[in-house]
C-alpha cells in the first residue's frame, strides 16, 4: 500500500513537472534565455555589423526570408487600414494636451519637438522623421547627446525638458543581456558607459505579433510598422503621463535593421520583474508599499490628463520593481476610451472577471466609471488579497481587510481606497498601531552601546534577512515585545540601518556570547542571559 502512494505521489509530480515544461515552450514569443543570450552574443562578434542594431532582429535570418508566406488577395488592403487605426490612437493622445499646457502655465515651456511629437498628418514618414529630430542630430545624421550631461544625469530624469538618450546612447552599449518577450516586444538589459543599467524594448520579430502578422499578410515590412506603434504608443504615454509609479522613459532611437529602415529601440528605466511568490515571503511592511504604490498609481490614472485610463492587460507581469517602488512597464494596452452604452441594455456595462461580474450604470452614453473600476478590481484580485492583510500588525488588520472587502466588492473608487490606505501609512509611521500596548515587560534588558551580536542567529518569518531574525519596528518597546513573543530570543541589536517609513531594523539573536564592538549599534541582552 505504501508503494502504490509513492508511485502516484511521483507519476503526479512527473505529470505537473511536464505539464508547466510544456507550458513555458508553447508559450507565443517565448525563448529560452540561454539561446536568445547566446544568439545576440554571437551576433555581437561578427565583423563590420552595426552591433546595436542587432538587438531588434536577427541579422543572419531576416524577417521576411524567415518567414515566406503569400499575401492572400485584398489582405494588405486590411493590414494597412489596421495600421492606420494605431496611428490615429496615437495621435489622438498627442492631441490630447496635459492640463499645464491648457491652463497656459507660462513657467512650463512646451516640450521641443520630439519622437512622439507627431504632424498632424497620420503616415509612416512622419512618426520616422521625428525621432531625428535637430536637438539630437549632427550634420553626419548621428544623433549626439548634450554637450556636458553626464549619464547619470540624464538616468534621473524628473520632467520632460530634461536631455533624453538616443542613438549614440546605445552604440557601444556593453553587458546585454536578454531579459524576456511577449507577444510584440522583446527586452534587453544593457549597461551605459558600463556602469548605468537601462532597458531596451523593440519589436520582437520572431515573436508572435509578428510571425502571425507575416504569415498572413506576407510583407515584414507593414507588419513592423503594425507592431512598432505600440511602442511608439508606450513611449508617447510614457510622456503624458508623468508619475513616479510609472517607468520612466529615457529616450529613444531609430536605426536601419535587416531589411527594414528606421526599427525603433525605446530606452526606459530598468526594474526587476515582481515574483509573487517571492513576495508573500518579504516583510508586511514591504508588501504595503507594493500596494500603496499600486493604489497611488489607479488613482493618478483616473484622473491622467488624458483622462481615466484603464490597463486593460492588467497582471502582475506588467509591472517591475525599482528600489522597492512598483512601476508600470507595459503601457502599450492601455487605454482611455470609455465603453458606449444603453439605458436599454444593461449587459453593455457588465464587467466579467473569472470570479464575479459587476454590472455597471450607464450614464450619459458610457459606462460610468468603467475604467476605474476594472483597474480597481483588478488590483483587489492579483494583489490586495495576497499581499495585504497576512502578518500585518494586528491593530491594523481590521482596517485593512476593511479596504480588502471593498475593493473586492467595489464599493469604493480609487479616491476613498487610497485615503484609507495613506491613513494604514501613518498609523504605521507614527506608531499608532501600538497606542493599545500598555503592558509591562515580563524581564528587563541591559542596554550595551556601540556593540553588536556576530553569530547566534535564529530564523524567523517574515524577515528581511534568509539566515537570520530581522524585523523592522518603530521603538524598542516593540523590539522588546517581539523578542518576547519568541521562544528563542535572548537579546537584539538595534541597527543603524531603517526602512522607507523610518522604522529602525532589529536583528534578534538567540545570545549575547559572540558580542563585539560595533559603532551606531544598540544591543539589548535580558538580564540573566550568558555574556550580561
Amino acid at each position: 500500500m505504501k508503494r502504490r502512494k509513492m508511485v502516484v505521489a511521483a507519476g503526479f509530480c512527473l505529470s505537473f513537472f511536464m505539464g508547466t515544461l510544456m507550458n513555458l515552450l508553447f508559450i507565443p514569443g517565448f525563448e529560452h534565455h540561454g539561446e536568445r543570450a547566446h544568439r545576440y552574443y554571437h551576433e555581437k562578434q561578427q565583423p563590420g555589423g552595426d552591433e546595436t542594431a542587432r538587438l531588434y532582429g536577427d541579422a543572419s535570418t531576416p524577417a521576411e526570408t524567415k518567414l515566406e508566406p503569400t499575401s492572400p488577395a485584398g489582405g494588405l488592403p486590411d493590414l494597412q487600414m489596421q495600421i492606420r487605426e494605431r496611428s490615429d490612437e496615437v495621435l489622438r493622445y498627442r492631441r490630447r494636451r496635459a492640463h499645464w499646457v491648457a491652463n497656459g502655465d507660462a513657467a512650463r515651456p512646451l516640450e521641443r519637438r520630439r519622437l512622439m511629437d507627431l504632424e498632424q498628418d497620420s503616415n509612416w514618414e512622419s512618426y520616422k522623421e521625428i525621432g531625428k529630430s535637430d536637438s539630437y542630430e549632427t550634420a553626419g545624421g548621428r544623433s549626439q547627446s548634450t554637450p556636458g550631461v553626464s549619464v547619470a544625469t540624464k538616468s534621473h530624469r524628473e520632467s520632460p525638458h530634461d536631455p533624453m538618450l538616443g542613438c549614440n546612447s546605445i552604440d557601444n552599449v556593453t553587458n546585454v543581456h536578454y531579459l524576456g518577450s511577449g507577444y510584440t516586444k522583446a527586452v534587453y538589459k544593457a549597461a551605459l558607459n558600463s556602469s548605468f543599467s537601462v532597458a531596451l524594448k523593440s519589436v520582437d520579430f520572431g515573436g508572435h505579433d509578428m510571425e502571425n502578422c507575416v504569415k498572413k499578410y506576407g510583407s515584414s515590412k507593414d507588419c513592423y510598422k503594425l507592431a512598432s506603434f505600440k511602442i511608439v504608443k508606450e513611449m508617447t504615454l510614457m510622456e503624458r503621463l508623468q508619475h513616479p509609479n510609472i517607468l520612466k522613459l529615457y529616450g529613444y532611437c531609430y536605426q536601419d535593421s535587416n531589411d527594414i529602415k528606421d526599427t525603433v529601440t525605446a530606452i526606459t528605466e530598468l526594474g526587476s520583474p515582481l515574483e509573487m511568490i517571492q513576495l508573500l515571503q518579504t516583510p508586511w511592511e514591504e508588501r504595503f508599499r507594493i500596494c500603496l504604490s499600486l493604489m497611488r498609481l489607479l488613482h493618478y490614472l483616473s484622473h491622467s490628463p488624458l483622462g481615466s485610463v484603464t490597463l486593460l492587460d492588467f497582471r502582475p507581469r506588467q509591472f517591475v520593481l525599482v528600489e522597492g517602488v512598483l512601476k508600470v512597464t507595459d503601457l502599450d494596452d492601455a487605454s482611455v476610451e470609455e465603453t458606449p452604452c444603453s439605458p436599454s441594455s444593461p449587459s453593455d456595462c457588465v464587467m466579467a472577471f473569472p470570479a464575479r461580474n459587476f454590472t455597471l450604470p450607464c450614464h450619459k452614453g458610457h459606462c460610468q466609471e468603467m475604467n476605474e473600476k476594472r483597474n480597481l478590481y483588478n488590483a483587489y484580485r492579483f494583489f490586495f488579497t495576497y499581499l495585504l492583510p497576512h502578518s500585518a500588525p494586528a491593530a491594523l488588520r481590521p482596517l485593512l481587510d476593511k479596504i480588502v472587502n471593498s475593493t473586492g466588492d467595489l464599493i469604493w473608487g480609487t479616491d476613498e481606497t487610497l485615503v484609507h490606505l495613506e491613513k494604514v501609512l501613518d498609523m504605521y509611521k507614527n506608531g499608532h498601531y501600538l497606542k493599545n500596548n500598555t503592558q509591562r515587560h515580563k524581564t528587563e534588558y541591559k542596554c550595551i552601546s556601540d556593540a553588536s551580536i556576530a553569530a547566534e542567529n535564529y530564523r524567523c518569518w517574515p524577515s528581511y534577512q534568509h539566515d537570520g531574525c530581522m524585523l523592522s519596528v518603530f521603538s524598542v518597546d516593540e523590539a522588546i515585545d517581539m523578542c518576547e513573543s519568541h521562544a528563542q530570543c535572548r537579546a537584539f541589536v538595534m541597527t543603524d540601518q531603517s526602512t522607507w517609513t523610518g522604522h529602525q531594523l532589529v536583528l534578534f539573536k538567540t545570545g549575547a556570547a559572540s558580542m563585539t564592538e560595533a559603532r551606531s549599534k544598540l544591543t539589548y541582552v535580558r538580564l540573566g542571559t550568558s555574556g550580561t
